[in-house]
């Protein structure tokens, strides 16, 4: 009893939290919470007042978005009209100017195949029906040469649709190759874990500027006379190989992260090493590493912007040609603010899609 009694008067004794409410609440709660909080809200507080001010007046009250590029020179606000006058370029690049309805569509149907897939609910064998459908039917549109279509050849694709391409495939192709790597650098086979070891370490220690040069320039000089293999398939490969050995060592870690117990249960289960790894080890551990697998791709969707070093008409490349046009030149800030928020809205979608995808797996939360 006299236990009893010392908890009652412990508990008699926590003041219950106080709930704030209201503006002044949240601030208190989030912002002013602490010393050190404080003073850094204080301080990016002053910072904004400075700096966001003048930005705006610049970006905003300041500036022109269909002017000339003369009346773009006189003015002292940004020049929006260096992209509003050469939107068409930067998006489609060189591809020929009266057919820029087809790569439209083509990244039309892309950005539609993408908002399926973004959720869970339509995965099914139709929507990889439709993928598969969908590509050909922009490889089609692209390219031309057939039911009428004039033939593009491409040297002449760019911008962004160029950019996409390069990106999508890529990441697509190099994911289930990284995973096979994984497997194969944990096999129990000598030649096949060396093999693999050999590719991952080799790949990994190059820059990814390197790779592309070699698939360029140093690729079709061992070509046999005649034979030639487009540019950007050269590239695209350059991308899918250097990627699936960054995704290879991600998958790598959720394999060892893996405990033993779910081998050992798969065991008892009767069940192969492709069974095991299919239905049990597989699903677990790619699971884990969405996160560092999400950060890679990002960064793979970013260096595609690497292949302006080998002269092929990407967005950023389109972007670069038009701020050295005579009239347009010195208003690059204008430009690659496009460009960085063409990137940008990629990149966050990219996040947003794995935090999504994370959040409809964590099945410890669920239950």
């Amino acid at each position: 009893m006299a236990i009893i009694a010392i908890d009652k008067e412990k508990i008699a004794r926590i003041k219950p939290p106080v709930i704030k409410t209201g503006v002044i609440g949240w601030l208190k709660e989030n912002l002013f919470n602490g010393v050190i909080n404080s003073l850094l809200t204080i301080i990016i507080f002053l910072f904004m007042v400075k700096f966001v001010p003048p930005f705006i007046k610049w970006a905003f009250v300041d500036s022109v978005w269909f002017s000339t590029s003369q009346v773009c020179k006189e003015c002292e606000g940004a020049c929006w009209s260096a992209i509003t006058k050469n939107f068409r370029f930067m998006i489609f690049g060189i591809y020929p100017y009266e057919l820029h309805w087809r790569p439209f569509v083509s990244m039309l149907s892309l950005f539609t195949l993408l908002y399926f897939t973004y959720y869970r609910k339509y995965w099914s064998k139709t929507l990889l029906y439709a993928w598969l459908a969908g590509l050909v039917a922009m490889a089609v549109l692209m390219k031309g040469g057939i039911f009428g279509l004039t033939p593009v050849p491409t040297e002449m694709w760019g911008g962004l649709p160029l950019t996409l391409l390069l990106s999508i495939f890529g990441l697509t192709a190099a994911y289930p190759l990284g995973v096979i790597l994984a497997l194969g650098r944990d096999s129990k086979l000598p030649g096949i874990r060396y093999m693999c070891v050999t590719y991952i370490e080799l790949i990994r220690g190059v820059p990814l500027i390197s790779l592309l040069f070699m698939a360029s320039i140093i690729f079709p000089l061992f070509l046999p006379e005649g034979v030639t293999i487009n540019k950007i398939l050269r590239a695209q490969a350059a991308i899918i190989f250097f990627t699936a050995a960054y995704i290879a060592e991600v998958v790598r870690g959720g394999l060892q992260g893996m405990n033993k117990g779910q081998y050992e249960a798969a065991d008892a289960l009767g069940l192969n090493y492709y069974q095991t790894m299919r239905l049990i080890i597989l699903p677990q551990a790619l699971k884990i590493v969405i996160p560092p697998t999400v950060s890679v791709l990002v960064s793979a969707f970013k260096d595609t912007s690497l292949v302006v070093i080998i002269s092929l008409y990407d967005l950023l490349f389109a972007a670069k040609t038009v701020i050295q046009k005579p009239q347009w030149n010195g208003f690059s800030t204008e430009v690659y603010i496009f460009v960085a928020i063409l990137y940008f809205l990629g990149c966050f979608s990219m996040s947003n899609f794995s935090r999504k995808l994370e959040e409809e797996l964590d099945t410890d939360k669920r239950s």
